[in-house]
């Protein structure tokens, strides 16, 4: 018998509503299968001994490469047509974080994100400062 600690990991697509009444079958099966591999990329993350933020990390990288999703590459274009994003992450064991906001030309904020938490002295950083 494995000797493993049980672990739970959930995501979820963004902001914005999209009701099911406007998905067709094709569209339905291509966000649930983004979400599969989300979450199949974190628990490989865990199942191989990685950290809970290292599974995070990448659970939100294969979010953030979809367009699907309102995140890097999917993300919502603001009033003036840019893109402005914002990404965060937090170890519950030592309470570390570390977040941009507002960044552009960023292939996947939550990258930057975890290189604030684990590369500087800074918590929060936002626009060009990030």
């Amino acid at each position: 018998m494995q000797n493993h600690s049980p672990f739970a990991l959930a995501i979820h697509g963004g902001a914005g509503t999209i009701t099911r009444s406007s998905l067709s079958e094709e569209m339905d099966q291509q966000y649930r299968a983004a979400l599969h591999q989300a979450l199949h990329t974190g628990q490989q993350v865990l199942q191989s001994g990685g950290t809970a933020l290292a599974a995070v990390e990448a659970a939100v990288v294969v979010l953030e490469d979809c367009p699907l999703f309102n995140a890097g590459c999917g993300s919502v274009f603001n009033k003036t047509g840019r893109h402005e994003m914002d990404a965060a992450l937090m170890c519950g064991r030592s309470l570390a974080a570390g977040a941009v906001a507002g960044v552009q030309n960023i292939r996947n904020p939550v990258k930057l994100a975890s290189q604030v938490l684990h590369g500087s002295d800074h918590v929060f950083l936002s626009h060009q400062g990030a």
